[in-house]
């Protein structure tokens, strides 16, 4: 049977369409490998601004190596041979301050795994706490799109990701977004305000679905976004051991209600970028919401090849208004596709989007699509804003 070819550059051309209307609502998920694209100078050339969970996970774990952390990786391996992450070792540490009462557990008492709980969460906001290094990153051109548009519906941006970054750039491009919160100082949770909120189109929302390193539940369970004076308070980052659950509880449920109530209702475009589909509570919202409302779409972008996402493609053959773009292919209307190599010889706008190699010697020919990449994916939001304002200026020509 024939392999099913597309040209990647249609599909670039399609995605580009849907952000076009200014009646469609559309939003974002930026996921782990969102702040992992940002480059900054090291020694040896360039590093990402924020380590993936590997990285992450090997730093905090040589940090705290006199914390004992080796036994709870002990605890946690995998038959299988999966690698815990620190995000594992997280919820383990928590299961075990639920269930350890006033007695020990491979040596811990309560204290000292709450004590090894809040070391990791310092190590967690220490790595994550970096500052955007200039003023043109595609975290800033997101920010731009949102300002440069003019829309009929405020753009959602979701994020599993608890760095400070996306609030960073919509503040430097004088981008309002409401994420929840009310106040200046230590800003309080207000779920009335996000079920019943009405926004200005040029304001934007941010829904952050796995806390944040500035998000601190005091000692009487008050939530609150801002800086704590108090070694009592804990930063709420990550849903962790009790993830259906606690995500249930304020704010996590409302954040992740959020996502269920903008793609189940009219006509809704989702982009994902950064995310791997490996949050089955994340694709269980989608899924379903996908499913219920056809009106909505959702675009997967993805940074390598398509085989490398097997969640994802799971995703996919669920329901055909999820579209997945990778490098190598694409998972288009139920079906698995390769980039067609000899109809992307055609010059398009988007040549920046698309890698093209000529035969050489043994190597085949081959193209790959680049817009699973958060810089590639700033730079076309980026080149949209003045697409949109020259069919604006020939709209009123004629």
């Amino acid at each position: 049977m024939n392999e099913q070819v597309r040209n990647p550059y249609r599909q670039i051309e399609i995605l580009q369409q849907a952000l076009a209307s200014d009646k469609s609502r559309i939003a974002f998920l930026l996921g782990a490998g969102c702040p992992v694209s940002i480059r900054i100078p090291d020694d040896r050339g360039t590093k990402s601004l924020i380590q993936d969970i590997r990285e992450l996970t090997r730093t905090i774990c040589d940090t705290l190596v006199d914390n004992d952390i080796g036994k709870i990786l002990v605890r946690i391996q995998s038959p299988e041979g999966k690698k815990a992450t620190i995000e594992d070792i997280l919820s383990h540490v928590r299961l075990l301050i639920e269930v350890v009462g006033e007695g020990y557990i491979d040596d811990f008492s309560k204290e000292n795994l709450e004590e090894l709980e809040k070391n990791i969460c310092e190590e967690i906001k220490d790595a994550v706490s970096k500052e955007l290094p200039d003023n043109e990153t595609s975290y800033h051109h997101l920010a731009s799109w949102i300002g440069g548009i003019p829309r009929n519906n405020p753009v959602e941006i979701f994020t599993p990701n608890y760095d400070l970054l996306i609030e960073s750039a919509l503040e430097s491009k004088n981008i309002p977004f409401f994420d929840g919160f009310i106040g200046s100082r230590n800003a309080f949770f207000d779920l009335h305000s996000i079920e019943n909120e009405e926004l200005p189109p040029r304001w934007a929302k941010l829904w952050k679905m796995h806390g944040s390193i500035n998000w601190w539940e005091n000692s009487n369970g008050k939530i609150f976004r801002g800086h704590s004076e108090s070694s009592e308070n804990k930063r709420m980052i990550y849903p962790s051991h009790l993830k259906y659950e606690e995500s249930r509880r304020m704010p996590y449920y409302a954040m992740q209600d959020r996502l269920g109530h903008f793609l189940g209702v009219g006509q809704a475009v989702l982009i994902t970028c950064g995310y791997s589909f490996v949050d089955k509570h994340l694709n269980a919202i989608i899924l379903e919401r996908l499913a219920a409302n056809p009106r909505a779409i959702c675009f997967g972008l993805l940074y390598e090849d398509i085989e490398t996402y097997p969640e994802a493609l799971t995703c996919a053959i669920k329901t055909t208004n999820l579209s997945l773009i990778a490098n190598n292919g694409a998972f288009i209307g139920g079906q698995q596709v390769r980039w067609n190599k000899e109809e992307s010889k055609i010059t398009y706008p988007y040549d920046y989007c698309v890698e093209k190699k000529e035969a050489s010697g043994e190597t085949e020919a081959s193209i790959n699509c680049k817009i699973g990449d958060f810089q590639v994916l700033g730079k076309f939001l980026l080149n949209q804003i003045g697409y949109a304002h020259n069919n604006e200026e020939d709209g009123n020509a004629n």
